[in-house]
């Protein structure tokens, strides 16, 4: 391949979104994974961070990804979800960090500039132009793989300027 893999992350506590893409040294960029990681609600939240945990273990295990991008807090008005996806980040956070990957972290609306040119693009804005930057047939689904994807595409933009 000659280039390098990159695992991106949109958490949360009911649905963690993830993209893995490989950016080649000419530039070109390709899709090689994403989907979601889905917990149960009906499970203890802390059963629900063990198993995010895990699953982000197993694609930093399978991939071996050069950098892990992790999608900022988002600070709105629902202080409950603020603190669940903080813990959903920490999971992740935690699996990359004892994998010893580099993490780089963006916030939604920087991912949403990157990727689409507006940072208050909707989530099927995001999907069409992943889809069009990776030269899919169909956006990634469901939206949150899309999004995981998008922080993917937002490093390989803004990695170098950072």
């Amino acid at each position: 391949m000659g280039g390098e893999l990159i695992l991106g992350i949109d958490p949360g506590t009911a649905v963690t979104g993830y993209g893995v893409v490989a950016k080649e040294r000419g530039g070109a960029v390709s899709l090689v994974e994403c989907g979601v990681v889905r917990t149960s609600p009906r499970e203890a939240l802390p059963f629900r961070i063990r198993e995010i945990y895990e699953e982000v273990s197993a694609l930093i295990a399978r991939h071996q990804p050069s950098v892990v991008v992790v999608e900022d807090v988002f600070l709105g008005k629902n202080v409950q979800s603020a603190l669940k996806l903080g813990h959903a980040r920490g999971a992740i956070l935690l699996a990359a960090a004892l994998g010893e990957i580099p993490i780089a972290e963006y916030s939604p609306r920087e991912i949403k500039k990157a990727v689409v040119g507006n940072g208050n693009a909707s989530k099927d804005q995001v999907g069409f132009m992943v889809q069009q930057q990776l030269r899919l047939k169909d956006p990634p689904s469901p939206a949150d793989a899309a999004d995981g994807v998008a922080a993917a595409l937002c490093h390989c933009i803004l990695g170098a300027f950072r």
